[in-house]
């Protein structure tokens, strides 16, 4: 096995998931070239991910969406003489495209009737599993051990120099307690109310003299407004003006991050910073945290989110909004964070 692909998924959070499996890759094959196949949005995560030795990108939606593009896509894999193929992404193009580059070996899950393409397939597993062990189940169905299931990203050092520029810049001392709310969610049932956020904020910094930060995508740049116009306190806003690379460099400075269930609370988890994980339509069980630091978890049950929640038509939203401000104080005092 000289030459190694891991055919990744698009989202943030599930690209961290999968950070434990080039680790044991590595350990199994050491001489070995790891590549990862992914999106654009998630090229950046995967930079950050130790035993990745290259990075593919697969424009689905852009430059490799036509026949042509996708002729060229499988040509470049072809060009690589990759010897084996691990497969989390479960879409049957992405199965087609290994099968057509001419790769001997493709290992993955027999999802939407794409078996006869692969070579090994992966007994499914229970749908409760944690994400990431779904994920590993694909190489270690495949005879890879897996010894260390944590995940952990690194901070390359333009990261760390900016991180350090932006404490400086924003009057942050070494020994000050900065907390960082992160207000983000890739879908709006995830999402804490703004004006639990401004809260918070208050509290944070009238009770625990804490330095205050609000991060989140550009789409979230109006919200992290909305939540400043509700506070008492002056948190510092710098949703949307980092990178990926960057705002895991600062996730890292944190003495704790807030946040829903989303890529940057597992960001902060694998860089080994303590957070507080608020959890509702889904299930921790499934997406909780597993990075250096898996943090505090606070979900409260109503009645109907006893697994894992996906009625996006939702008009109340009583499972995030049931966890209250006064919980999250309480755990941080609690814990001593």
């Amino acid at each position: 096995m000289k030459k190694i692909l891991v055919v990744n998924v698009n989202w943030l959070g599930d690209v961290i998931f999968s950070a434990p499996i080039f680790r044991a890759l590595h350990v199994k094959y050491p001489q070995s070239q790891i590549s990862c196949m992914a999106v654009p949005r998630v090229a950046e995560v995967l930079k950050q991910i130790p035993f990745i030795d290259n990075v593919i990108i697969y424009e689905e939606k852009g430059c490799h969406q036509s026949t042509l593009g996708k002729l060229k896509i499988i040509g470049a894999l072809r060009r690589e003489k990759f010897d084996v193929a691990f497969l989390l992404h479960g879409s049957m193009t992405r199965a087609l495209l290994i099968f057509l580059a001419g790769i001997p070996v493709r290992v993955g899950y027999a999802t939407k009737k794409r078996g006869s393409l692969l070579t090994h397939i992966v007994k499914r597993v229970s749908s409760a599993v944690h994400r990431s062990d779904h994920y590993l189940q694909v190489i270690e169905s495949f005879g890879v051990e897996v010894k260390q299931r944590k995940y952990e990203l690194s901070c390359d050092k333009e990261s760390e120099v900016f991180a350090e520029k932006f404490i400086a810049e924003n009057g942050i001392k070494e020994n000050d307690f900065l907390a960082i709310l992160n207000i983000g969610g890739n879908w709006d049932l995830k999402r804490w109310p703004e004006e639990n956020f401004a809260h918070l904020a208050d509290r944070l910094q009238k009770e625990l003299k804490a330095k205050v930060a609000i991060s989140g995508a550009p789409k979230d740049v109006d919200s992290a407004n909305q939540i400043v116009a509700l506070t008492q306190a002056t948190p510092i806003v710098f949703a949307g003006k980092t990178t990926l690379s960057q705002l895991f460099a600062v996730l890292k400075r944190a003495s704790i991050v807030i946040s829903a269930d989303s890529g940057p609370l597992h960001a902060a988890s694998s860089v080994g910073t303590e957070t507080i994980a608020l959890f509702g339509p889904t299930h921790p069980k499934v997406t909780g945290p597993r990075g250096i630091k898996e943090g505090i978890i606070i979900r409260q049950e109503v009645g109907c989110n006893d697994k894992p929640c996906y009625h996006l038509d939702c008009k109340d939203n009583i499972c995030m909004k049931a966890i209250s401000v006064d919980d999250v104080i309480e755990r941080i005092k609690e814990n001593g964070c």
